[in-house]
C-alpha cells in the first residue's frame, strides 16, 4: 500500500500542475480578451473624438460666419442709413442755404435803396419818392424764421454695440423662449402668477381645483404649457434665492399620480438644488454637479432630433450637465419650486426668465 502511493502521488502533482496551468492560460486568455475590447473602445473613442472635433470645428466655424455675416449685413445697412441721413441733411441745409442767399441780396439791396433815400438832401425830392419806394422795397424785406433738423447723430453714438445687439437679436436663434405654465398640471399648493410665468408654494389650505390625469396631486410640480416633439429650443429660469428646486424636461405621458422619482427610467430629465447649496443631475444614482457659484438663472437647451437636453448656468453659460437621450415622444418643461418653510426658506418662486427686444 505505501509503494502504489507513492507510485500514485507524481501523477497526482502533474494534474494538479496541469490544471493551474489551465487556471491561468484561462485567465490570460480573459485577459487578452478584456484588454483586446478595452483597445477596440479605445479606439473607437479616438475615432469618434475626432470626428466629432472636425464635425465641432465645422459648426462652430459656421455659427461665427454666420454672426459675422449679420454684423457685416449691419454695417452695411447702418453706413448706408448714414449717408441717407447725411445727403437728405446737406439737401436740406444747401436747399436753404440757396434760398437764405437770395433773401439776403434782396435784403441789402431794400437797405442799399433806403439808405439812398435818406440820404436825400431835398426835402421835396424825399417826400415825392416815398410811395414809390415802398412798391420798390416790397418783397425785399424777409423774416429769417429758421427751422431745422439736428443730424441724427444720436442713432450713431450713444450704446452703439447695445443697439446692434438688440438689432441681431431677431436673428439669433436660439434665443431664451417665452413659455408659459400649464395651470391644469399644477399641484394644488402651486401659485401661478396671471401671465403663467411664475410658480411659488404657498403654506396656505390647498386651492380647491379639479383633479383631472394631468394634474400633479403630490409632487409639488408644474408643466410648461408647450410640447416639443421636435427642433432646437431654449429657455432660462430664475432661480436666485432659493434652497431647493427641480427643472427640466419630462414626457408628456410620464405618471403625475403619487410619489415620483425624477429620473430618466420615468420619463423625467432633470437637475435638482438640494440641502440648500448642492446641485445634482437626477440620474440613478444622481451625479453631483460641479458648482462654483450659487446659481441664479438656469438656461436650458434641447435639441430634440439629436437626443440633447443641456444645463446651463444662465449668467455666464457655463456648462452644468448633458442628458443623452432618444427622446421617446412629446416633452414638455418641468418646473417645482420645492417646498417652502415657515422660517423664510425657499419662498422665492420660479420665474421663466423672458428676454424681451
Amino acid at each position: 500500500m505505501p509503494r502504489e502511493t507513492a507510485v500514485d502521488q507524481p501523477g497526482m502533482g502533474a494534474l494538479r500542475s496541469w490544471r493551474e496551468l489551465k487556471e491561468q492560460l484561462q485567465a490570460l486568455q480573459d485577459s487578452e480578451r478584456e484588454h483586446t475590447e478595452a483597445l477596440q473602445l479605445l479606439k473607437r473613442q479616438l475615432a469618434e473624438t475626432k470626428s466629432s472635433t472636425k464635425s465641432l470645428r465645422t459648426t462652430i466655424g459656421e455659427v461665427f460666419e454666420r454672426l459675422h455675416r449679420l454684423l457685416r449685413e449691419r454695417q452695411k445697412a447702418m453706413l448706408e442709413e448714414l449717408e441717407a441721413d447725411t445727403a437728405r441733411t446737406l439737401t436740406d441745409i444747401e436747399q436753404k442755404v440757396q434760398r437764405y442767399s437770395q433773401q439776403l441780396r434782396k435784403v441789402q439791396e431794400g437797405a442799399q435803396i433806403l439808405q439812398e433815400r435818406l440820404a436825400e438832401t431835398d426835402r421835396h425830392t424825399f417826400l415825392a419818392g416815398v410811395a414809390s419806394l415802398s412798391e420798390r422795397l416790397k418783397g425785399k424785406i424777409h423774416e429769417t424764421n429758421l427751422t431745422y433738423e439736428d443730424f441724427p447723430t444720436c442713432k450713431y453714438t450713444g450704446p452703439l454695440q447695445y443697439t446692434i445687439w438688440k438689432s441681431l437679436f431677431q436673428d439669433i436663434h436660439p434665443v431664451p423662449a417665452a413659455l408659459t405654465l400649464d395651470p391644469g398640471t399644477a399641484h394644488q399648493r402651486l401659485i401661478l402668477s396671471d401671465d403663467c410665468t411664475i410658480v411659488a408654494y404657498s403654506n396656505l389650505h390647498p386651492q380647491p381645483l379639479q383633479d383631472s390625469p394631468k394634474r400633479f396631486d403630490v409632487e409639488v410640480s408644474v408643466l410648461g404649457s408647450e410640447a416639443f416633439s421636435g427642433g432646437v429650443h431654449y429657455w432660462e429660469v430664475v432661480v436666485a434665492e432659493k434652497t431647493q428646486w427641480v427643472i427640466g424636461l419630462a414626457h408628456e405621458a410620464a405618471s403625475r399620480k403619487g410619489s415620483i422619482q425624477i429620473q430618466p427610467s420615468r420619463g423625467f430629465y432633470c437637475i435638482v438644488m438640494h440641502d440648500g447649496n448642492q446641485y445634482s443631475a437626477c440620474t440613478e444614482p444622481w451625479t453631483r454637479l460641479n458648482v462654483r457659484d450659487k446659481l441664479d438663472k438656469v438656461g436650458v437647451f434641447l435639441d430634440y432630433d439629436q437626443g440633447l437636453l443641456i444645463f446651463y448656468n444662465a449668467d455666464d453659460m457655463s456648462w452644468l450637465y448633458t442628458f443623452r437621450e432618444k427622446f421617446p415622444g412629446k416633452l414638455c418643461s418641468y418646473f417645482s419650486p420645492g417646498q417652502s418653510h415657515a422660517n423664510g426658506k425657499n419662498v422665492q418662486p420660479l420665474r421663466i426668465n423672458t428676454v424681451r427686444i
